[in-house]
């Protein structure tokens, strides 16, 4: 497929970053919660539970919000340890249990007492003077996986093993960026510096689209696409990651209709 061009990636944005496209995505659990205080409670939950079928992950990430009622934000900083692995101890998501997701929302629980905010326990870890935002992640996996075992979770997978952290970025992407499509919220955090979410699905795309030539989806992979798009877009090189995973995901959108949809 011939290489796309900012023009290419402008047309597909204008047709399909639109909020009619976005089901079914964990995505659309944000847009229930005015406050970003709320926002990046039920974004943490739906990014990190974003694996596997989506109906299952839709399913999951219900279960768990529901219960939060109105305000996850209220009820997290009102309910003790006890209660909430009490209350989500049939919670199963494939291999994630409620004893763990309960563990991950005590970790938010103490960040946001300690930092007055998930956003401002990531800016902890941020600084001007690095190119991406790879470090804060790195430093927020490490607040947020204190109390696991190790130190680690695979809700929060940790940029220094390579991984892609596509459930991470798109967390990030989430919670930063705002159009019609990324609801934001988390205004201290620079957009610029963003990490394309790259998984086996976006790595297949990007290859196609001639902004990777990299053979697998890690990390290396996901800053190399980021630096393609940058060059394009860079003020906003995550701008055009939701219009471009409609192809393959949503049944009327096949990955040949790309080239068609963006000429």
């Amino acid at each position: 497929m011939e290489k796309f061009t900012v023009k290419h990636l402008e047309i597909l944005y204008s047709k399909f970053n639109r909020r009619e496209f976005v089901h079914p995505d964990p995505l659309e659990f944000l847009y229930g919660y005015d406050r970003p205080a709320d926002r990046e409670i039920a974004g943490l939950i739906a990014s990190s539970l974003a694996y596997g079928k989506v109906n299952q992950i839709l399913k999951s990430v219900t279960k768990v919000l529901d219960r939060m009622g109105a305000s996850p934000h209220d009820f997290l900083m009102n309910s003790g340890k006890d209660e909430l692995l009490s209350g989500y101890k049939a919670f199963k998501h494939r291999f994630t249990t409620g004893e763990e997701l309960s563990l991950l929302l005590l970790s938010a629980k103490s960040a946001i007492r300690k930092y007055g905010s998930l956003e401002n326990c990531f800016m902890a870890g941020y600084s001007d003077s690095d190119p991406d935002l790879i470090p804060a992640m790195g430093n927020f996996v490490k607040i947020m996986g204190a109390g696991f075992k190790n130190g680690e979770t695979y809700l929060l997978p940790c940029p220094s093993r390579g991984s892609a952290c596509k459930r991470l970025n798109l967390y990030m992407r989430w919670m930063v960026r705002k159009d019609d499509v990324d609801p934001g919220g988390w205004d201290d955090v620079p957009k610029s510096k963003l990490i394309v979410p790259v998984d086996v699905h976006m790595w297949n795309i990007c290859s196609r689209a001639g902004f990777t030539e990299r053979k697998q989806a890690n990390l290396k992979s996901a800053v190399e696409i980021t630096a393609k798009f940058a060059e394009l877009n860079p003020d906003d090189p995550v701008k055009y990651d939701f219009c471009l995973t409609r192809f393959g995901i949503r049944d009327e959108l096949e990955y040949d209709d790309m080239k068609k949809h963006a000429g």
